[in-house]
């Protein structure tokens, strides 16, 4: 299928970058299928910057579109394939944070990575200034900073492949469980936990899956998979900080003020919290 690198979005996600990243052909072919990404036909030149992937035709229903118990249902599969994302072989790569085609990163670290979302990008311009105007102000993003500072030192040196979108219709589901995980565009290298707090920071966003209990998932899969990962709860803290951080940059980007404003609220509540102790992770992780 041919998706375009520009789509639609959920609320508060910022558009993925206009370069050749969408289904990337050296990990995709080793990512199929054990992890459902399609395999990768060609990727081809748009206009304005733009890219394309055309992969092998996959079928299914997106997440976005499941009832809370269809996901549940489904929650199993997915977790399962973002482990075999995070065993793809990323030799011959370097850096952390979002790639671009050749495999290369900017960051020198992981935390550093993260810590960059303080600054701003061409990606998502103005957006600093936009929050002073809206009075607002600043002191928000600088509170999640630093309480994202004060987590760096339990953030493992892992530089793995990580989605970075899983919603937004990019991850198609079957009766047997997930089908395909498109759009590889947001794609980054570094602790593939990351993933799982995308998962913990939108799921209140999707009304009908809130019965679902994602956080008992999640600790069954550890559990199930090996033993529960190492400062689990300060790493999901801080991946949440950084999830919240980018929403908020983008929708002052984009105007969106009533969504700035629920996201200056998650920011304040977890960079309130002690280290892991947040509201949005359970306290027996």
């Amino acid at each position: 299928m041919r998706r375009p690198l520009r789509r639609q979005h959920r609320p508060g996600h910022p558009q993925p970058l206009t370069s050749k990243q969408a289904t990337p052909p050296d990990h995709s072919r080793t990512l199929a299928p054990a992890s459902s990404a399609p395999s990768t036909v060609t990727a081809l030149d748009g206009a304005e910057g733009r890219a394309y992937a055309v992969s092998g035709r996959v079928r299914g229903t997106a997440l976005d579109d499941l009832s809370g118990e269809a996901v549940a249902r489904t929650l199993p599969s997915l977790l399962r394939a973002l482990d075999a994302a995070a065993r793809v072989d990323v030799a011959g790569t370097s850096g952390y944070g979002i790639w671009t085609p050749d495999g290369r990163a900017p960051h020198a670290s992981w935390p550093e990575a993260l810590l960059a979302i303080g600054a701003e990008t061409p990606r998502v311009p103005g957006w600093r200034a936009a929050l002073v105007d809206s009075g607002i102000g600043l002191g928000p993003v600088e509170a999640g900073l630093s309480a994202l500072a004060a987590l760096t030192p339990c953030l493992p040196d892992a530089r793995r492949l990580i989605h970075g979108d899983l919603l937004s219709r990019n991850v198609l589901a079957g009766e047997a469980g997930i089908t395909g995980v498109l759009d590889w565009g947001n794609a980054l290298y570094g602790d593939p936990l990351y993933d799982a707090a995308w998962l913990l920071h939108w799921w209140p966003w999707y009304p009908g899956w809130r019965p679902g209990d994602l956080h008992a998932a999640l600790l069954t899969h550890w559990r199930a998979t090996g033993p529960t990962p190492a400062h689990l709860r300060e790493r999901l803290h801080a991946y949440l900080l950084h999830i919240a951080l980018d929403a908020l940059a983008y929708c002052s980007y984009r105007g969106r003020w009533d969504e700035v404003r629920a996201h200056v609220g998650t920011v304040l509540t977890l960079a309130s919290a002690g280290e892991g102790e947040s509201v949005l992770i359970p306290a027996g992780a």
